[in-house]
């Protein structure tokens, strides 16, 4: 007999990402592509609130997602308002309410990628310098891999069309250092939930690439 896995938070949390990632791509691809794409800020406020289920039981993973959120926060709202960092660029609609030219969900955003990166590069060494940069690595790819369809997206656009490479490494300059604090905190990995949402961002912005063409313009 098969056995039965255990419904808990996490199990739920994972096989909600799955489904709403899923779905995302599965709509995209056979069905309303610009209904599923306008849906995506809701599939990230779900995961961000999901993530932070997550770590409910550590106190510091608390304070070093807030760390992420404000810097990322005032990184963003440093390139959005002063061309600093990452270059010049502007916000679109498709993200939702803002702060000053920075949605609120990209703060959220930041938490997330760091989250994930982070609980990947664990397995990879026990150097937290080496964890550190292949987390950031892992970041650079996400975002190399969302820039060409951002603007598409209606997510954000930058002066000239395409991501410069101030961006790049404006996004090291600023992940990095978060990177160090996250693997300096000693976080509990909490099982597979952030492997999973990593992967999962992966496939789902891989898939709207693809598409690129055929999307409409948001």
């Amino acid at each position: 007999m098969l056995k039965s896995i255990p419904i808990n938070i996490y199990t739920l949390s994972i096989g909600m990402i799955w489904l709403f990632h899923v779905s995302g791509i599965l709509g995209i691809i056979y069905g309303n592509a610009q209904w599923f794409v306008e849906a995506t800020p809701i599939n990230l406020g779900l995961s961000f609130v999901l993530l932070l289920i997550q770590g409910r039981a550590e106190l510091k993973f608390f304070g070093v997602a807030l760390l992420c959120f404000v810097v990322g926060m005032g990184a963003e709202w440093l390139g959005v308002n002063r061309g600093l960092i990452f270059g010049q660029y502007q916000y679109g609609a498709m993200l939702g309410p803002k702060f000053m030219g920075v949605p609120w969900l990209i703060g959220a955003n930041w938490v997330i990628v760091v989250f994930c990166t982070g609980m990947i590069a664990k397995g990879i060494s026990q150097s937290y310098w080496v964890r550190a940069i292949g987390a950031t690595a892992l970041m650079l790819f996400l975002d190399a891999l969302i820039e060409p369809i951002a603007p598409v997206l209606d997510f954000w656009t930058f002066e000239g069309g395409l991501a410069p490479l101030q961006n790049y490494m404006g996004w090291f300059a600023v992940a990095f250092p978060l990177q160090l604090v996250f693997h300096f905190s000693k976080l509990r990995s909490g099982g597979w939930f952030f492997q999973n949402l990593y992967l999962l961002q992966v496939l789902f912005f891989t898939i709207l690439l693809l598409r690129l063409n055929s999307l409409p313009n948001l």
